[in-house]
C-alpha cells in the first residue's frame, strides 16, 4: 500500500480525513436548543426538528433568502451567471460554517441558519449600494445591513397569521446581529433599528455571542476571500502572474504550478480554491480548539461571558488574510471596470430614493400606506426598507419606470 504524503498546499502536518473526526454528542460550550431563551411570540415547537432546525427552515424559506439569487457580489447580475450572487455566497458560508460546527462539537443547525441569514439585510449592488443608501437616509440614521437583516426576520418578512417576521430564536437573532462581535461599549453607535428590538427583548449587546455565530462570521471571510479569487480570475481582473505576488494566495499558487504545470485555468482555479479554504479552516480549528483549551468553558453563557472571542484565526493567519483582503481590494473592489459599473449603480440608488421619498404614491400601494408627508422621517425609512429589499434587475426596472430612461450598469 502506498504511503500516504502531505500535500504542499496544505499546512504541514494535515492528512485529510485523519485529525479532523467528528466528535460524539455536542460540546457542553454548544449552544444546546432544549436551553434555548425561547422565541418572541410563545410558539409549540416541532415535533421532528430542533429550535434551531426551524430557524433555518424558515430562513430559507424566507422571501428575503429567495431575493439573493438576484443581488450581486462584486459583479452585477447580469455580467455573467458564474459569479456568486449573495446566494450562492450565503449557500458556500453555510458549508463551510456547518463543517467546522461539526467538528467542533457545535451545533450545525444554529450555525447553518445564522450562514444562511448573514447576508439577508445586503442592498442591490453589494456594499456600493449599501453606502449610497446609507448617505441618502443619513439624516434618519443612515443604512445598516445586519439592522435591516434584523428587521427582515423581525418585521418586514409577512408569512404568518400571527406575528410578523419569523419569530426565530434568541440565540438565532444574538447571532444575527453580534456576529461580529458585541455592540454596546463600541466606539460607534448601535444601528437605531437594534437598538428598539433590544429595547423590546434585550438581545446583551455587550456581550460576545455563541460560538456557532464566531464560526459563522470567519466562515463568511474564508468564503469570499476564496470565491472572489475564484471571481476575480474568471473576470480576467488580475491574473495567475499577479496572483502569485498575493499574500496567502501566491504560495499555494505556486505549489499547484509546480505540481501540475500549465493545467486548464478552471482545474487551477479549482484546486487553488480547495488547498486555500483547507488551509484557513484547518487553521481557523486548531486557533478555535487552542483558545478553547485555555478558557475551559462550561456552557455556552460562559462562553458569552469569556470578554472575548474564542472562535478566530490565528495571529500568523489572520496577519496573512489581512493582506490578502488589501490584494483584492486593489486588484479587483477598486478595478476600473468594477467600479465604473459601482458608481453607475450608486447614483441610480441616490436617485431612486430622491424621488419616492418625494413622491410616496410612486411606490406600490402597501408601501405607500406606511408613508407620512413627501420628504419626511417616516416617508424616508419606508423608502430605505423598500429599496433595500430590491433585487439588482428590480432596482433597474424601477429607475426606469420612474425616469423613463434606460441605465446601463
Amino acid at each position: 500500500m502506498a504511503s500516504a504524503t502531505v500535500s504542499p498546499i496544505l499546512p504541514s502536518g494535515h492528512l485529510l480525513g485523519s485529525l479532523y473526526t467528528p466528535p460524539a454528542g455536542r460540546a457542553p460550550y454548544a449552544t444546546k436548543p432544549r436551553e434555548s431563551r425561547g422565541r418572541l411570540f410563545a410558539e409549540d415547537e416541532s415535533p421532528t426538528r430542533t429550535c434551531y432546525q426551524r430557524d433555518r427552515d424558515r430562513v430559507l424559506h424566507s422571501t428575503a433568502f429567495r431575493r439573493l439569487k438576484h443581488k450581486t457580489q462584486v459583479f452585477v447580475q447580469h455580467e455573467g451567471d458564474y459569479y456568486r450572487t449573495r446566494m450562492t455566497h450565503s449557500l458556500e458560508v453555510a458549508q463551510i460554517a456547518r463543517s467546522a460546527a461539526r467538528v467542533l462539537a457545535l451545533d450545525e443547525d444554529l450555525a447553518e441558519a445564522l450562514a444562511l441569514a448573514h447576508d439577508l439585510g445586503h442592498t442591490p449592488f453589494g456594499h456600493a449600494g449599501e453606502d449610497a443608501l446609507s448617505a441618502a437616509s443619513a439624516f434618519i440614521g443612515g443604512f445598516d445591513h445586519n439592522a435591516h437583516a434584523l428587521r427582515l426576520v423581525a418585521k418586514l418578512e409577512h408569512r404568518y397569521a400571527g406575528f410578523d417576521g419569523l419569530n426565530l430564536t434568541w440565540e438565532t437573532l444574538e447571532g444575527l446581529v453580534k456576529h461580529n462581535g458585541p455592540l454596546a461599549g463600541v466606539a460607534r453607535p448601535v444601528a437605531e433599528p437594534i437598538a428598539r428590538f433590544n429595547a423590546r427583548w434585550p438581545l446583551d449587546l455587550g456581550t460576545w455571542p455563541g460560538l456557532e455565530a464566531q464560526v459563522a462570521a470567519l466562515a463568511d471571510d474564508i468564503a469570499y476571500l476564496n470565491h472572489d479569487i475564484d471571481d476575480g480570475l474568471r473576470a480576467h481582473l488580475f491574473t495567475v502572474e499577479n496572483l502569485l505576488e498575493a499574500p496567502l494566495a501566491g504560495p499555494r499558487a505556486q505549489a499547484l504550478l509546480a505540481r501540475y504545470g500549465d493545467i486548464e485555468p478552471s482545474r487551477f482555479i479549482g484546486e487553488l480554491v480547495s488547498a486555500m479554504i483547507g488551509t484557513l479552516v484547518y487553521d481557523l480549528l486548531d486557533e478555535t480548539k487552542r483558545r478553547l483549551a485555555l478558557a475551559r468553558p462550561e456552557s455556552a453563557a460562559e462562553v458569552r461571558a469569556a470578554g472575548g472571542a474564542l472562535a478566530g484565526f490565528s495571529p500568523a493567519m489572520e496577519e496573512e488574510a489581512e493582506a490578502l483582503k488589501r490584494f483584492l481590494f486593489t486588484h479587483m473592489y477598486r478595478h476600473q471596470r468594477v467600479m465604473t459599473s459601482m458608481n453607475k449603480a450608486k447614483e441610480l440608488i441616490r436617485d431612486l430614493f430622491a424621488a419616492l421619498a418625494g413622491d410616496p404614491t410612486l411606490l406600490p400601494a402597501d408601501w405607500a400606506a406606511g408613508c407620512g408627508a413627501p420628504g419626511d422621517a417616516a416617508t424616508a425609512g419606508v423608502v430605505r426598507d423598500y429599496i433595500a429589499g430590491m433585487t439588482d434587475a428590480y432596482a433597474i426596472s424601477e429607475y426606469s419606470r420612474i425616469f423613463h430612461k434606460e441605465i446601463s450598469l
